[in-house]
């Protein structure tokens, strides 16, 4: 079907989601109806410079009267062709705002700098979102702290997300693999890193998601769009990969600096005194117990902003995260 290629349009992007090929054809007219003004106002201009310019002789410009028919024309004729293009954008607005009763609910919290997925069985994923082919989602949002913007380019659509109330946007995504998530609203000096990913999976293989908070192996593939096998990967690289997906790295620094947290560079082994005055070696039970309560213990100068990461990340993942630590020496 039309609505399902991959590429149908003058923007290159992946049509992801059914609402993506809606969004291009507006776009596509609106495009070559620019373009084809544009030749004509051009074009007209430059027969008329032409036809009347002051070097032809032998001949003086005649004294036009006003045409209020031609006026009545166009002003006419550009009402029709606005109400045209509203009728048409209003259509397909109604069109993503009408949720079916079966809809997929996924509650998302944005908060500085990370996005919060969490999912009907308790579920809970960061900056990383799992939905299921060819069916329809919506995702109800909310702010912990200052405006965002959810921003999928592959499915054309955005939404703020506003603190103190709830937003929402729903889609149907039809192409499977890995799509950016963006945030659209200034909302600190970690805006440019507030990055996410969609992972669109078959339905079988989300629901295995689902269950047991795995993917296959063929799965996974074909939801970071890879074609090879993926390979066996140092574990400090694998933390480092991991640190970058959860947005860690809004707070945190790899060269020393401080930002709204301690820099990694040289923390494992360091000595960090907290705010109460005590003074604690950086271990793995120490990183362990910082992304998993981290208002337990601050370490003295920086802000109570650390979110928790119990039930966000595995045994091994927290391993990887430990020895990408471990490998940041002075």
């Amino acid at each position: 079907m039309f609505l399902e290629s991959a590429h149908a349009s003058t923007i290159s992007l992946p049509q992801a989601a059914t609402y993506a090929a809606r969004v291009d054809h507006l776009h596509d007219f609106l495009w070559w109806m620019s373009l084809f003004f544009l030749a004509l106002v051009t074009f007209g201009m430059i027969y008329l410079v032409k036809k009347y310019h002051h070097s032809q002789k032998g001949r003086e410009t005649a004294y036009i009267l006003d045409n209020h028919k031609l006026e009545i024309f166009w002003t006419l004729a550009s009402l029709v062709l606005m109400f045209f293009i509203f009728a048409w954008g209003y259509r397909d607005y109604l069109w993503v705002r009408h949720v079916p009763d079966n809809a997929l609910e996924i509650n998302v919290i944005g908060r500085q700098w990370m996005w919060n997925f969490e999912y009907s069985n308790g579920r809970k994923t960061l900056n990383e979102l799992y939905v299921p082919k060819d069916r329809h989602v919506k995702l109800i949002m909310t702010s912990e702290d200052v405006s965002h913007g959810f921003f999928v380019p592959d499915f054309r659509l955005k939404q703020d997300v506003v603190p103190g109330m709830y937003s929402y946007i729903s889609f149907e995504p039809i192409l499977l693999g890995e799509h950016p998530i963006y945030c659209t609203q200034f909302c600190g000096t970690g805006h440019s890193d507030m990055l996410g990913k969609i992972f669109i999976l078959e339905p079988a293989d989300y629901e295995k998601w689902l269950t047991t908070g795995k993917v296959s192996g063929v799965a996974k593939v074909a939801a970071s769009g890879n074609t090879a096998p993926a390979e066996t990967k140092p574990l400090a690289q694998q933390g480092a990969e991991l640190v970058n997906s959860k947005g860690c790295f809004a707070c945190h620094s790899t060269d020393g600096t401080p930002k709204i947290g301690p820099s990694f560079k040289g923390a494992y082994g360091r000595q960090e005194e907290m705010s109460d005055g005590l003074k604690l070696t950086v271990d793995e039970n120490y990183i362990r117990e910082s992304m998993m309560e981290p208002q337990k213990k601050i370490v003295k100068g920086f802000p109570p902003s650390m979110p928790t990461f119990k039930g966000l990340l595995s045994d091994q993942e927290m391993n990887a995260i430990i020895a990408y630590i471990k490998s940041l020496k002075y």
